[in-house]
């Protein structure tokens, strides 16, 4: 049975960048009820390994979720929770290393790791040892008895998104998608998600993670080629009426003039699964192929939330599923002036996981699966 847990105090709500408003991750600022409200039972120190790449290429995210859970743990004030960090790497080699080395140091719980994976890397050995793993993954696959995920599922994300983008009366879908696990996992979740709502798929489009080059397959997807004889076509028809002075023919060649194409494109509303230089990289391409919105809607995952958007004109009134943030300022503020920068949305869910794992602990350390499934 798939488990998950969405984070503590979130509430999923549609997000629109740029013209749109833009709502937040949720409110971290109320940690726990009042004791008289929960059963404090006597304990010894809970033992909580974390396992973020502190180094390599996501070090970045990483250090920021370490940031983020001392955080918690100053704010908690909890003794007896005690957290000891391992450093996965951003490889599964290094998730299944640091996870041996944190079973052998007696941990009682295991909070990360964060790539899909890395947390296939460490599941027989933490289930072998009966101790239960809170991911920062938003992959299904990963999750069984045992192992759950702090945060939301990609393809509850896909589903949210294209059921709203669906209703708004857009009815043909594109999906620009990395060409690895996780554009898999949206694209099956896209399809199941437009066969529920009563709308297509019409193209597909993988590239290589991490690419910011579009030029060949945006072409391809967009029709741009035979948009473009289209439109010679077009001119061809109307250019001898415009000529002999035909008040509608000189109309419709001041229309064509204004564009490089002409004809369907094919869709109209595009899903975009990445984030930063790829996502504006892809929106720019796709408006050199005469794409834009608001014919086209540029819709996405929560991913987009770790991209600046504000400044991208293309992508004003863009959609994308996000958590609330209507009770963030708490958490954002806060760390702003602990670490001098902005925290990304992810960093929350490892404030979140600290806050879980103290909750659950002072209710008692054995069996922990049914506490943490425990609405």
């Amino acid at each position: 049975m798939l488990k998950k847990i969405s984070s503590l105090f979130a509430v999923i709500s549609l997000c629109a960048c740029a013209s749109d408003n833009i709502f937040s991750h949720s409110g971290q600022n109320e940690l726990y009820t009042e004791t008289n409200d929960i059963n404090i039972v006597q304990r010894r120190d809970f033992n909580v390994g974390v396992l973020l790449p502190l180094s390599g290429e996501f070090s970045k995210q990483g250090n920021g979720l370490k940031n983020a859970t001392m955080m918690a743990l100053e704010d908690i004030n909890d003794d007896g929770l005690i957290l000891q960090y391992y450093d996965p790497k951003g490889t599964p080699e290094g998730a299944a290393m640091a996870a041996e080395n944190a079973l052998n140091q007696g941990v009682q719980m295991i909070i990360g790791p964060m790539l899909s994976s890395s947390v296939q890397a460490i599941t027989p050995a933490a289930k072998n040892k009966g101790i239960p793993v809170i991911a920062f993954n938003s992959a299904s696959e990963v999750l069984q008895e045992g192992i759950y995920t702090m945060g939301l599922l990609l393809d509850e994300q896909v589903d949210r998104i294209i059921s709203y983008t669906a209703q708004k009366g857009r009815t043909r879908f594109a999906l620009l998608l990395p060409d690895n696990n996780t554009g898999i996992t949206v694209a099956k979740a896209a399809v199941k998600s437009a066969a529920k709502n009563g709308v297509s798929i019409t193209v597909i489009g993988f590239y290589p993670a991490g690419t910011t080059d579009f030029t060949d397959l945006l072409k391809k997807m967009s029709r741009y080629d035979s948009r473009q004889e289209k439109l010679k076509q077009a001119k061809a028809q109307y250019s001898s009426a415009a000529a002999n002075g035909n008040p509608q023919a000189v109309k419709m060649m001041n229309q064509l003039n204004k564009y490089d194409t002409y004809g369907d494109i094919g869709f109209d509303a595009v899903l975009i699964s990445d984030y930063g230089a790829t996502l504006k990289s892809a929106v720019a391409m796709f408006g050199y192929y005469d794409v834009f919105s608001p014919e086209v809607k540029f819709i996405g995952t929560s991913i987009w939330d770790n991209t600046s958007l504000n400044k991208e004109t293309t992508m004003r009134g863009s959609w994308y599923p996000s958590l609330s943030k209507q009770n963030s300022s708490y958490f954002v503020n806060k760390y702003s002036q602990l670490f001098g920068e902005r925290p990304s949305s992810l960093y929350a869910f490892g404030y979140d996981a600290v806050a879980l794992a103290s909750a659950i602990s002072r209710r008692g350390t054995d069996n922990l699966d049914a506490k943490i499934t425990n609405s």
